[in-house]
């Protein structure tokens, strides 16, 4: 559950794919254009996951111990994340999504609205 949308994947599928796949608004302003695409190196997909997935790979726990992302424990690179069973996804605001206040939640659709880039 993501964005207040509820969806399946089928298991092993890459949470990034899966949430880009139903349009779910993973970037926040400026990474929906200048991000990594899936490689692991930005830490731009940033996001907390509740339930069952894979464990971090070492690219992400080595990006993971870099700031900005360095202070979030509780949030992952979606991008590195397999699902393995029922998950709560969660956005926070900021480029890299290591604000504190709440883009989306698993229940609710956008909550703050961000400025898109033309």
């Amino acid at each position: 559950m993501a964005e207040g949308k509820n969806f399946e994947v089928v298991e092993g599928t890459n949470l990034r794919e899966a949430l880009l796949e139903q349009d779910i608004d993973l970037y926040s302003n400026g990474a929906q254009i200048f991000n990594c695409h899936g490689h692991g190196i930005c830490g731009t997909c940033l996001v907390k996951v509740e339930g069952a997935v894979s464990e971090p790979t070492k690219l992400e726990t080595t990006r993971m111990s870099f700031p900005p992302n360095s202070s979030h424990k509780d949030r992952r690179l979606s991008c590195q994340v397999k699902v393995l069973g029922d998950v709560r996804v969660t956005k926070y605001e900021g480029h890299f999504g290591e604000g504190e206040e709440l883009l989306w939640t698993p229940e609710q659709g956008l909550v703050k609205a961000t400025a898109k880039v033309s």
